[in-house]
C-alpha cells in the first residue's frame, strides 16, 4: 500500500473514530493557543466536522456591538482601550449565546478563556468535554503574524500558507490587502508576552481539573486537523 493510501486511511480512520465516539454525547469543546496557530481555522474545521457552531469570543463581542445592545456598548469602551472586556461582562454575553438552540447538541468555543478567572466561570457555566491546546513557538507565531494581509471589506486574512491569488488584492473582491498593525512585528511579540503572562496559569488549571490535549501547530493545517480527530477519539 502506497504511502498517500495509508496516510487516507489514518484520516478515514480517526474521522470515523472521532465521530462514533461522539455520536451519542454533547461535544463542548474549548481550544486555545497563541496569536497565528491556526485556531480559529481548526475550530471552523472541527465545527464542520461535527456540524456544531463554532462560537469565538471576538466575534460575539463584535456582534453586540454592531447590534448596539447595552452589553456591547459596555464592551466597546474596553474594545477601544485595547484591554480585556470584564469577565462577568464576557460570560453574561457567552452564555446568551449558549442558549440558542443550535448549542443543544454541542459547541466549540475559540479565544476563550483568556484568564485564569475566565476559566473559573466558564467552568461553572457548563461542562467541558475536552481542551486542545494548539501550540507553536513564538519565532513561528512571527513568522505567520506578521506575513498576514488582510481585505479591510471583507476581513478575510492571506499569509504565507493561504497567499492571495494576486498579490497583494484579495480573492473574493479585489480591494488590496493591509497589514494590520497588531500583525507587525513589535507588536506582535507584546501581544505574545501578554499571552504566556495570561496562558500559563490556564493551562496550569486545566491540567489540574481537566483532560488538556496539546497539539503541534507547527504542522500543515490538514496534519494538525487529523491529530485533533485521533486525539477526540
Amino acid at each position: 500500500m502506497g504511502e498517500n493510501k495509508i496516510n487516507k486511511k489514518k484520516e478515514s480512520d480517526a474521522d470515523n473514530s472521532a465521530k462514533n465516539n461522539r455520536k451519542n454525547s454533547k461535544l463542548v469543546l474549548v481550544i486555545i493557543g497563541p496569536q497565528g496557530s491556526g485556531k480559529g481555522t481548526q475550530a471552523t474545521l472541527i465545527s464542520e466536522k461535527f456540524s456544531v457552531p463554532r462560537i469565538s469570543s471576538g466575534d460575539l463581542l463584535r456582534k453586540e456591538v454592531e447590534l448596539g445592545t447595552p452589553e456591547g456598548a459596555e464592551a466597546e469602551k474596553y474594545v477601544r482601550k485595547g484591554t480585556l472586556v470584564p469577565t462577568e461582562l464576557i460570560t453574561d454575553i457567552l452564555k446568551a449565546r449558549i442558549s440558542v438552540e443550535d448549542c443543544a447538541g454541542g459547541f466549540i468555543i475559540d479565544g476563550y478563556p483568556r484568564k485564569l478567572e475566565q476559566a473559573v466561570a466558564l467552568d461553572k457555566l457548563v461542562k467541558i468535554t475536552d481542551i486542545i491546546l494548539i501550540d507553536i513557538s513564538d519565532e513561528e507565531a512571527i513568522r505567520r503574524l506578521s506575513s498576514r494581509r488582510q481585505c479591510p471589506k471583507c476581513g478575510r486574512i492571506y499569509g504565507k500558507d493561504i497567499p492571495p491569488a494576486y498579490d497583494n488584492v484579495c480573492d473574493l473582491d479585489g480591494t488590496k490587502l493591509f497589514v494590520r498593525n497588531d500583525d507587525k512585528p513589535e507588536a506582535i511579540r507584546k501581544r505574545l508576552e501578554m499571552y504566556h503572562t495570561e496562558i500559563d496559569p490556564i493551562i496550569e488549571y486545566y491540567l489540574r481539573n481537566h483532560k488538556l490535549i496539546r497539539i503541534n501547530g507547527a504542522q500543515k493545517a490538514e496534519n494538525v486537523f487529523q491529530d485533533i480527530l485521533s486525539s477526540l477519539s
